[in-house]
């Protein structure tokens, strides 16, 4: 049988909004994930926060784990249009590396998520577990630090980084610095760490051969 949208050429009403039920309930369950993280997800608490009853949301999901899986996709495209989307301004090697750092300073500093970087809060929380969550929350992370490697990787090739230098070890520190402040803003509630893991950062970037005056910019992800 033809649907809908086959025969006239239009969406089909019920599936935009089972999409946008969708989409709302799993913005809110981001947002409880990072705080509370995966595992306080349920149902029934995301039944009192997002627009539709608990029924209809297992119905959507069907179970926890199917749940926790969404979330995480939903999060990865957050994490994207935020900090991915805006540094493909730049172009690819050391500038490019340098606007995923700004705009990740930016993103967790501006609180996309309520609790500061969704990844963060999750990786924590599933680091010693076995099975599908954890198996996505490390593709995630995984994603991002190869994307990393890829510029350092680019910049060495370009000579904007030292002949020699390793783009996993690049990636590794910079990694480290980004999570560092992350973890310190909240816990201090000290917005001063983006700036400081910023000078880190160029100080890293220029001790393995980048120009200092390319890494210009501020934590606001402004060049």
């Amino acid at each position: 049988m033809e649907t809908v949208a086959a025969v006239t050429g239009r969406p089909d009403g019920r599936r935009v909004r089972g999409d946008r039920t969708r989409r709302a309930v799993l913005d809110a369950a981001v947002q409880d994930a990072s705080v509370r993280g995966l595992d306080a997800l349920s149902f029934g608490t995301l039944a009192a926060v997002a627009p539709v009853n608990k029924s209809a949301i297992a119905g959507l999901f069907r179970s926890k784990e199917l749940l926790q899986l969404a979330a995480v996709e939903r999060a990865r495209e957050i994490f994207v249009e935020h900090v991915v989307v805006p540094a493909r301004a730049a172009r690819p090697g050391l500038p490019r590396l340098w606007a995923l750092l700004l705009a990740w300073t930016a993103y967790s500093r501006a609180r996309v998520f309520r609790g500061g970087c969704f990844f963060r809060t999750v990786e924590v929380e599933f680091d010693m577990r076995e099975g599908a969550v954890r198996d996505a929350v490390v593709a995630a992370q995984r994603d991002w630090e190869s994307y990393l490697v890829d510029h350092a990787r680019r910049a060495v090739d370009a000579g904007e980084l030292a002949p020699g230098t390793d783009p996993e070890q690049v990636a590794f520190e910079v990694v480290a610095v980004l999570n560092a402040a992350n973890d310190r803003s909240l816990l201090l509630a000290d917005e001063g760490v983006y700036d400081r893991a910023l000078t880190t950062a160029r100080t890293l970037l220029t001790a393995h051969g980048a120009a200092a005056g390319t890494l210009v910019g501020d934590t606001a992800g402004r060049v």
